[in-house]
């Protein structure tokens, strides 16, 4: 047995939280790998809403969908994850079943550009209202670097103080590697339905 990455276990999780025909968001659109994965299992009469800041991500992320014949599925948003409460329709909000987060700089960008914890806290504050009963929110962190470092940190204490009532928080990652390594928090909203196995 091998044990799975923690971007894998993200998708997992995901696959275990959202339905298709449902409705998704990927956070942070990167390469578009996140992005396809949803759009995949939302399928033709799903939507997914994508975010990122840089042009090269959203021309990345689009051609990646295009390859896939899903673009149709998704809407690119140019701007931060901050954002999100603004940008998802309002028909939408609180019937989300899944939102995705890959933190830190974009694979083979600039490693300069990376995101942040204020924004990143903002966000994830709107992707929880945007949840719908079982939906689940999961955030891959880098702590590796230091604007990862602290990000990281804010995530977890953010999630630390969750109502346990309302949210259940999971961590999953490797404890035993010398280097830093990513770590993935994952939140799924309790209600009455949950996809997720118990």
């Amino acid at each position: 047995m091998k044990f799975p990455k923690p971007t894998e276990m993200a998708h997992r999780l995901v696959g275990g939280a959202l339905a298709e025909g449902g409705i998704a968001v990927d956070a942070t659109a990167g390469n578009g790998h996140d992005t396809l994965f949803l759009a995949h299992r939302v399928g033709s009469a799903g939507r997914v809403y994508a975010f990122d800041v840089q042009d090269t991500a959203l021309r990345e992320t689009g051609r990646r969908l295009s390859w896939a014949g899903v673009a149709e599925r998704v809407r690119l948003v140019a701007a931060g994850h901050e954002v999100m409460g603004e940008q998802i329709a309002a028909g939408d909000r609180g019937r989300v079943g899944a939102v995705m987060f890959n933190l830190g700089y974009l694979p083979g960008g600039d490693k300069t550009r990376t995101t942040e914890a204020a924004t990143t806290l903002t966000a994830l504050g709107a992707a929880l209202g945007l949840l719908a009963p079982g939906g689940v929110a999961t955030v891959v962190c880098y702590p590796g670097h230091p604007a990862g470092g602290v990000e990281a940190e804010a995530v977890v204490d953010f999630c630390r103080g969750l109502d346990q009532g309302e949210f259940r928080v999971a961590r999953y990652g490797f404890e035993n590697l010398v280097s830093a390594p990513p770590f993935l928090l994952a939140v799924e909203k309790r209600g009455r339905t949950s996809n997720i196995e118990r």
